[in-house]
């Protein structure tokens, strides 16, 4: 279930975001704003973005880069709940197969059955089914918060970046092509290092990039330039924490151990049998 929630949140809230984007108002953000939104989140992330900026020579793409870089070092402990999490569930999954074969019947009574023999599954395992979601609910509002703080700050809307008018589309397409490739690779990572796969990740492996990629032509450049870092660092983050390759090598080795302690058990009963006969 946990998997499958996050997945389905995934989905919508990357296709929410073009909605959401398009309800937000466009006054200026000043100094006099006000309100929790305005005031409080949308003004400070405009601040923030112009002071790191002030010490590349007010290079407002440099900015948005140090702050994303910044955003991300601040949920890294989330990100490293969410990888624990996710790993747990991975290992688990014979399990949760298992208990569905098991009450495979679509009564209520079954299905009330499985719900609760998997919740005992989560809690032996370690599992949290909502800790997976938290570093996506978290990011959403600082996604719309920096188009916000870019939009409505004409300083930031007018600044310039490389090719790129911080506050337009990315006339090259550049952008978006990075977003989406490094959305797929931080996707095709994750599906590496899980003991097997179905079709609900593979399409959530190749739909979230054609998502991105589509999103960041129709957003300003500064947020598609969040998008690259973002899913760029989080590359590096499932290197370093979570590398496929380092937790398929460990898995087979249990399972190679799991073997030779099964081939033990079983020769030690042979053993023991071949005595009684005698």
């Amino acid at each position: 279930m946990n998997k499958r929630l996050k997945k389905i949140l995934t989905f919508a809230s990357i296709l929410s975001i073009a909605v959401f984007l398009s309800a937000c108002g466009t006054s200026p953000i000043t100094e006099h704003s006000t309100g929790i939104w305005d005031g409080l989140i949308v003004l400070n992330f405009s601040r923030a973005i112009i002071w790191l900026s002030s010490f590349f020579n007010h290079n407002y793409g440099v900015g948005i880069i140090i702050f994303t870089i910044i955003v991300r070092i601040i949920l890294l402990p989330l990100m490293i709940l969410q990888t624990r999490s996710m790993r747990k569930t991975q290992e688990i999954q014979p399990q949760l197969k298992a208990l569905q074969a098991k009450y495979s019947s679509r009564d209520t009574e079954t299905m009330q059955k499985l719900q609760e023999e998997q919740r005992k599954l989560y809690a032996e395992a370690g599992v949290n089914p909502v800790a997976g979601c938290l570093p996506l609910l978290i990011q959403l509002p600082i996604i719309f918060a920096l188009y916000q703080a870019i939009l409505r700050t004409h300083i930031l809307r007018t600044g310039h970046f490389l090719w790129l008018q911080l506050g337009a589309k990315d006339p090259y397409y550049i952008l978006p092509i990075l977003a989406a490739l490094f959305t797929f690779l931080s996707s095709w990572l994750n599906v590496k290092s899980q003991p097997e796969s179905n079709s609900m990740t593979t399409m959530m492996t190749i739909g979230m990039p054609v998502i991105i990629f589509f999103t960041a032509l129709n957003v300003p450049s500064a947020l598609s330039l969040y998008w690259v870092v973002t899913n760029a660092f989080q590359v590096c983050q499932t290197l370093i924490i979570q590398n496929p390759w380092k937790i398929n090598r460990e898995r087979e080795q249990k399972e190679n151990e799991e073997k030779t302690r099964q081939k033990a058990i079983e020769k030690a009963k042979r053993k023991a049998l071949k005595g009684k006969r005698k």
